[in-house]
């Protein structure tokens, strides 16, 4: 490889990780951007750009729990079919299963007791990326950065 493309190479890689366009959303944030409610700037613009296909946004399945229990006691409008909907429309949002690393890289975050809310960062924290949320324990997590103002 001839050493103008190496350069070129590098500046991409460098550029995407300088980016960083990808996270995590929690129960939340997920359903306010499908209620169309009011919710941070940042945390709009996240997910605006997903649904354009220029962001990625994972999902974690314990968020669909929630979102089922929350529905199944009318606190949410929201349903699970509505995310599935979503989730084929716009392709750039991915549905994470939980599986045993997860569960274990959850486990390491000390300071959100919460179980569904650990299992919701500890997705986050597994794959390194920024947490879109409004939870104000979460957010002051030292194990991982958040998006919402």
């Amino acid at each position: 490889m001839n050493n103008s493309i190496l350069k070129k190479n590098l500046r991409t890689i460098k550029k995407n990780i300088l980016l960083n366009k990808q996270a995590t959303t929690d129960t939340m944030a997920l359903v306010l951007h499908l209620e169309k409610r009011k919710m941070g700037a940042s945390a709009k613009k996240w997910f605006q750009e997903a649904d354009l296909g220029t962001r990625l946004i994972l999902i974690p399945a314990m968020v669909l729990v929630e979102i089922s229990y929350l529905s199944e006691k009318s606190r949410i409008n929201t349903t699970v079919a509505d995310v599935e909907k979503h989730l084929k429309k716009h392709t750039s949002y991915k549905l994470i299963d939980l599986n045993v690393d997860i569960i274990k890289k959850s486990f390491e975050i000390l300071d959100i007791p919460e179980l569904h809310d650990r299992l919701i960062a500890g997705t986050s924290h597994y794959f390194k990326l920024p947490l879109i949320t409004n939870d104000t324990i979460i957010s002051q997590s030292k194990y991982l950065s958040c998006i919402w103002k």
